[in-house]
């Protein structure tokens, strides 16, 4: 099978890589932490000591991305209020090594932070307008990738990321007078990002622009307060504010195209 290449083998990078690795793909994973490596070598996954800057790449890039047909990037942007510490440059840097490699298709993990504040149903068919700056980055780190023609890329746009390990309930428990009490969730849990991630590669799907969200968009103060019930957890109290309205984000394409089906007990 095809060898494949993970850029950030994190929270969500790490057990893709394994998930892989278990239907019979090759991978390397990067990793920014000497610890790591040796837990990446347990896991039979071919460990790369990776920095990625401004201005340049610590670590070898070439040896990362040499004798993959597929690179996905899964980092996250953390970019400064300011503009500062730009993700935009990183990846300009690592586009020019990616040109001179043999990765043919691209999965670039991106967020639904692109679309902004828009309200009612968003789908792959809205216009982005972030207003953060990481979303604007973002947007225009797709737009890029999107225009290259020496590979073809597939955005993933993630919702809210949670696991067992990471869930926002855990925030919120407890405190007082929350806002935007009616706004819908749009959430994604860790093994349907996996799941998806893995339908795009076994469909060779490129090219193509994906929401990943859970088809589940329940109000915030009855998701979180019956979330934080369940695990017993000091109840979160709501303002009365029922003004707010939010977005819905659309997953029927990656149900559709992906024949992909939600794990929603998991929700």
């Amino acid at each position: 099978m095809m060898q494949i290449s993970i850029l950030g083998c994190g929270w969500l990078g790490l057990p893709l890589a394994e998930k892989l690795i278990a239907v019979g793909f090759p991978v390397k994973g990067s990793t920014t932490s000497t610890d790591k490596i040796i837990v990446l070598e347990g896991l039979k996954i071919n460990p790369f000591l990776l920095c990625l800057n401004e201005k340049n790449i610590e670590g070898d890039v070439n040896g990362f991305l040499e004798g993959s047909q597929v690179l996905i990037i899964d980092i996250p942007p953390k970019v400064k209020t300011d503009g500062s510490n730009s993700f935009v440059e990183k990846m300009q840097n690592l586009i020019r090594f990616i040109e001179a490699s043999e990765i043919s298709q691209l999965l670039f993990i991106s967020s639904t932070s692109v679309y902004g504040d828009n309200d009612g149903l968003v789908s792959e068919e809205t216009v982005p307008n972030p207003e953060t700056e990481s979303g604007k980055q973002l947007m225009e780190i797709e737009n890029m990738l999107k225009a290259n023609t020496n590979f073809k890329t597939t955005i993933l746009r993630f919702g809210g990321l949670i696991g067992e390990d990471r869930h926002p309930v855990k925030h919120l428990a407890g405190r007082n007078n929350l806002e935007n009490p009616q706004m819908p969730v749009n959430l994604i849990h860790k093994e349907d990002c996996i799941g998806i991630i893995t339908k795009i590669l076994e469909k060779e799907s490129w090219g193509e622009i994906f929401n990943g969200v859970a088809p589940f968009h329940p109000s915030r103060a009855a998701y979180y307060t019956q979330k934080a019930s369940k695990l017993n957890l000091p109840l979160p109290q709501f303002s009365k504010d029922n003004s707010s309205t939010g977005k819905v984000i659309a997953s029927c394409k990656v149900e559709k195209k992906l024949d992909y089906s939600f794990k929603l007990e998991l929700y």
